[in-house]
């Protein structure tokens, strides 16, 4: 019972589906822009589209669908859509762009990255999100929540 309870629960397996998709269409997307294969980027944070923008505006949208846009549970998965995506084209982002310079500054000083005994773990640089990234997410997650209520309306 409970299965079939979280399998008509629109909100969750939309936000589901869209992080799924959109982190399986990062790496055809990565192929296109870059005539090279990394299929690393469909199991890591950042890239084309952000997969967290499309989960938090995909369960928004279908909060929205379900409960009326100007219900409170509407309003909180807006507001926390909006603090995330910002969260991933500033803070995160930024963090990336840190790591990058760490790592480079790593490289250049001798003895530091190159010991095999070393300490130094060279640092994840893909964190965030350009703002483009994070536009398209969300538009990527409104669409899925669309097409799946399209769908449930079938059924």
């Amino acid at each position: 019972m409970a299965v079939l309870a979280i399998l008509h629960n629109l909100p969750l397996i939309a936000a589901l589906c869209a992080i799924v998709a959109a982190q399986f269409i990062k790496v055809p997307i990565y192929l296109i822009a870059h005539r090279t294969w990394n299929v690393r980027l469909g199991f890591s944070t950042g890239g084309m589209p952000s997969s967290h923008s499309a989960a938090v505006t995909s369960l928004a949208t279908a909060i929205g669908i379900r409960n009326g846009f100007q219900s409170s549970e509407f309003a909180i998965a807006a507001i926390v859509s909006a603090i995330t995506m910002f969260d991933a084209a500033g803070i995160r982002r930024h963090a990336g762009m840190h790591a990058s310079i760490l790592n480079q500054w790593a490289k250049s000083i001798p003895g530091i990255s190159s010991q095999e005994d070393s300490l130094w773990t060279e640092l994840n640089e893909l964190l965030g999100h350009k703002p483009s990234e994070v536009f398209v997410g969300a538009i990527f997650g409104i669409l899925v929540s669309v097409v799946l209520h399209s769908i449930t309306l079938l059924f």
